[in-house]
């Protein structure tokens, strides 16, 4: 029997965890946000996200590294940090 893969997602775009850093929305889209977790501190047992970068991305192949990153911030906990994203994700696919 095969496990299904549990895809997780808030306000409906994808989230995608690879170590400390957090890929929101679609890679076919012309935009997604990168969140990079900074900083964590336990709570109980859990070590949870306490300072967290925010970078709104284009996806566009032809643009440099440098040159991909729209929009960054720093946001403390990850509560705040996908707030911000969704905003930022939200408003950029709106305009383009």
């Amino acid at each position: 029997m095969s496990e299904a893969a549990v895809t997780l997602t808030y306000k409906g775009k994808p989230l995608v965890r690879c170590g400390s850093t957090i890929y929101y929305g679609d890679m076919a889209d012309k935009f997604v946000i990168k969140m990079e977790i900074k900083n964590t501190k336990k709570i109980g047992d859990i070590d949870a996200a306490d300072k967290v970068s925010v970078q709104l991305l284009t996806t566009d192949p032809n643009v440099r590294p440098k040159k991909q990153i729209l929009k960054a911030s720093e946001r403390d906990g990850l509560y705040k940090a996908l707030d911000v994203a969704s905003f930022w994700l939200e408003r950029a696919l709106e305009e383009n």
